[in-house]
């Protein structure tokens, strides 16, 4: 099983989103932090580095940082992102999640 996986659509966004804040090889960070009606929350942020601490995952043309804590929640995690009527944005598909929010931004394992 991947540590996570990224989805070619979210890729692609991920992609543009990093063009247009200058860092076109930039990275994207996934961290799961403390927080959120479920509990514990995704966070994704632009990355230059990894620190030494990070497992680095290249998919789908771009790179993941993630950090150790966070590999614990994410294994098996695929990275999607939707666009539709109600919004768009990046989700999180995690096989680990035992429930979530009725918003997807939090989540219980």
């Amino acid at each position: 099983m991947d540590i996570i996986t990224v989805t070619p659509q979210a890729a692609e966004k991920a992609k543009q989103l990093l063009a247009k804040i200058g860092k076109p090889q930039g990275a994207l960070r996934v961290k799961v932090t403390s927080g959120g009606c479920s509990g514990l929350s995704y966070k994704l942020e632009p990355a230059d580095e990894p620190t030494p601490q990070d497992a680095v995952v290249e998919t789908q043309g771009i790179k993941v940082f993630l950090d150790k804590k966070s590999l614990l929640y994410l294994a098996g995690t695929e990275l999607q992102y939707e666009s539709g009527l109600m919004g768009s944005g990046f989700k999180f598909k995690n096989p680990n999640a035992v429930a979530s929010c009725s918003c997807g931004e939090s989540f219980t394992v």
